[in-house]
């Protein structure tokens, strides 16, 4: 077995070797970045049956430790495995993120500043249940000219090692240096704390997992954290809303699937509207499997309502559980409790009134605020990004999905003529 201290050694040499690669990676061109990508897509697509016969290794392993959504999350099939090539073919269709000037300007003594982007450096990943993370981290970090270090968890590292293996050929067919993609090659918890300290090699961590993982992530990270807290999203019924518009986007938020940090956790419903609007689509949910916790009033529409405790009300159930409460003060109220209970990932309002969406939009404090439609587009490749490495709750550096322009920085480039300063 191997020792701790053999684990701390292994993810420092991984560190050290991202490190080296990362000044090349970043000097790529546009059209060698995105010939790898379209390469890697190729490869992927060629491998399918070998990612998903290694991923149905990974469901046999876990399928009796994880519930139904976190085994949707794990599960890859040929659908998927085309949705992960498609999204590495959209990642080389946008913009190249790097050295866009971003502004410039001249100063009286005659130097001329310019304000570029660059890459981020060596970015470190650490997720845990869905493999199409390594690929779509793998995508967006070449696009923006980074160096990446994965660590999956046990639950998908045999569909994610598979993948990240198959990516690697087509960035050695195209001359890369092997540490601008490695994938640590254990699943043994001190290699996330090893990787967290070094601070000398990594510039960027982003957690995608649990409030565990998060917690422990920014509890023990030298590095800075672009944080991927929990999906606590709500999806509120204004007294103004359509009720066809409120059903059929409310039941999508909630069921599409289940185990996205997309999916709406809790639905917010003005008294007004409850036995209106909510009927039809608490049979609706019941229906299709879905456990549905309310208030009083939301039980007195519907018995077989289980009652809410106050915990409910900032649980991100991952799984077919939703939580319904009763707004009898209006908008503010409806606010205030996303405000305090959510994890400022992604809430909706279900509305007519352009001035009551407007209200909402402007004082949720959320990384993405939605009007009439459902928060499981909350996703960088619905957003026209190609991928993302995961929506960021976090106001520094970045915020709501991280894409590739999400994962530069800049530099400024001042030009004289010989000036000094007096």
């Amino acid at each position: 077995m191997i020792s701790k201290k053999q684990i701390e050694d292994q993810v420092l040499e991984i560190g050290a070797k991202a490190k080296r690669a990362s000044l090349k990676v970043s000097l790529l061109s546009k059209r060698v970045k995105n010939q790898i990508l379209l390469d890697a897509s190729k490869n992927l697509q060629k491998n399918k049956k070998i990612i998903i016969t290694k991923n149905k290794l990974d469901i046999k392993k876990h399928k009796d430790k994880l519930n139904s959504a976190l085994l949707d999350r794990l599960m890859l099939n040929s659908d998927r495995v085309d949705s992960i090539c498609k999204g590495l073919e959209d990642i080389a269709i946008l913009d190249d993120p790097v050295g866009k000037n971003l502004g410039e300007w001249s100063r009286p003594n005659g130097l001329k500043i310019q304000k570029v982007s660059i890459p981020l450096g060596v970015i470190g990943v650490i997720y845990e249940s869905r493999p199409n993370v390594a690929a779509d981290a793998a995508g967006l970090c070449l696009k923006s000219g980074n160096a990446l270090i994965l660590r999956g968890g046990s639950e998908s590292f045999n569909s994610s090692s598979v993948i990240v293996k198959i990516i690697k050929q087509s960035m050695k067919k195209f001359g890369l240096p092997d540490g601008t993609l490695q994938n640590i090659p254990t699943t043994d918890r001190s290699a996330v704390g090893a990787l967290l300290k070094m601070d000398n090699y990594v510039d960027v961590i982003i957690p995608r997992g649990g409030r565990s993982l998060i917690e422990r992530v920014s509890k023990e990270s030298r590095v800075h954290v672009i944080k991927h807290l929990d999906g606590i999203c709500h999806t509120y019924i204004h007294k103004s809303s359509d009720q066809n518009i409120c059903e059929k986007v409310t039941f999508n938020a909630k069921m599409r699937r289940p185990g996205i940090c997309g999916a709406t956790e809790t639905i917010l419903c003005d008294f007004g509207v409850i036995k209106t609007h909510l009927p039809k689509l608490i049979e609706s949910l019941k229906k299709n499997g879905c456990e549905v916790r309310g208030d009083q009033e939301i039980k007195k529409i519907d018995s077989s309502v289980k009652l809410a405790k106050y915990n409910d009300w900032s649980t991100e159930y991952l799984d077919k559980i939703v939580s319904i409460k009763t707004i009898k003060k209006g908008i503010e109220e409806a606010v205030e409790h996303i405000n305090y209970f959510g994890s400022g990932h992604t809430d909706a309002i279900i509305t007519e009134d352009k001035k009551a969406a407007e209200f909402f939009l402007n004082n949720v404090d959320s990384g993405i605020v939605m009007h009439n439609t459902s928060t499981q587009f909350a996703d960088g490749g619905e957003f026209g990004m190609g991928a993302e490495i995961g929506i960021s709750t976090s106001k520094v550096h970045a915020r709501g999905p991280v894409g590739v322009s999400q994962l530069t920085s800049f530099k400024y480039k001042v030009r004289g003529k010989g000036q000094v300063r007096p």
